[in-house]
């Protein structure tokens, strides 16, 4: 069964988490389909970002919890796959936009916070309800913890209150709250900005928003600088600024795209 759709437009590949009966839980099943789906936009050269959507209500129940009792009963709690999930996203080199139409709590909201950008309806919910459930939101701490100011995260994590779009943006959790109609053409925006920046110099800028800063600012600066002048140095720099000057598209604007 086809829990986890595709579809490529214009250098985008949007995949779309399709179990809705289960309010897109992340089951074994779906979460494996989509480890295979990111594993297969990482190396098409035609992929230059990554929107994950949903089918249905809900954008993401958290664990499929049917599956969790199962593994309990046999001694195991099934977060290694989640685990690994979150990784793949927080680690994946494209930009990765998550598009939010409706509810998301537990897992779910670790699937939002891995992403780049997240784009949310101001009517879409969230919440942490973990500590009502006699449990801890431990492995999507790794994704959400740095998204959260301290202060909102101790009172969301603790309280497991519900709270808005318009909230889970005000808080950085997701990027942008939008109207129902809107959020099509606020992810479509983003995406269209997404594929105008080249390939390495995203996967780049990716890792230079996660780096670890050195001891002295002048370590730092020397590493810096050094990474400055080897992507100036690189093909794509050149080619990125010969075309500015030159006022066309970079060769890596994908066909079919707004800046073609």
């Amino acid at each position: 069964m086809d829990l986890v759709r595709t579809a490529t437009a214009a250098g985008v590949t949007t995949l779309t988490l399709d179990s809705p009966a289960n309010r897109n839980a992340l089951s074994t099943p779906l979460m494996t389909q989509l480890l295979d789906r990111l594993g297969e936009t990482l190396v098409d050269p035609d992929v230059r970002a990554v929107v994950i959507s949903h089918t249905g209500p809900v954008f993401c129940s958290g664990a499929d919890l049917k599956e969790t009792a199962a593994a309990r009963e046999a001694g195991r709690v099934p977060a290694e796959m989640l685990a690994d999930v979150l990784a793949a996203l927080w680690e994946f080199p494209k930009p990765v936009v998550a598009r939010v139409a409706g509810p998301a709590r537990a897992g779910g909201l670790g699937l939002i916070a891995a992403a780049d950008l997240a784009v949310c309806t101001r009517e879409a919910t969230f919440a942490f309800t973990e500590v009502r459930l006699g449990v801890i939101p431990a492995v999507i701490s790794a994704t959400v913890l740095p998204r959260l100011t301290p202060r909102a995260a101790a009172e969301l994590y603790l309280t497991g209150e519900v709270f808005d779009g318009v909230r889970a943006a005000e808080v950085g959790l997701v990027t942008a709250a939008v109207s129902a109609e809107g959020l099509d053409g606020a992810v479509a925006g983003y995406c269209g900005a997404l594929v105008r920046g080249g390939p390495l110099a995203l996967a780049g800028t990716k890792q230079l928003l996660r780096r670890t800063a050195k001891e002295s600012i002048r370590e730092d600066l020397a590493e810096l600088s050094a990474r400055s002048a080897g992507y100036f140095k690189s093909p794509e720099g050149v080619e990125g600024v010969t075309a500015f000057r030159e006022k066309r598209p970079a060769s890596w604007v994908p066909a079919g795209s707004p800046a073609r």
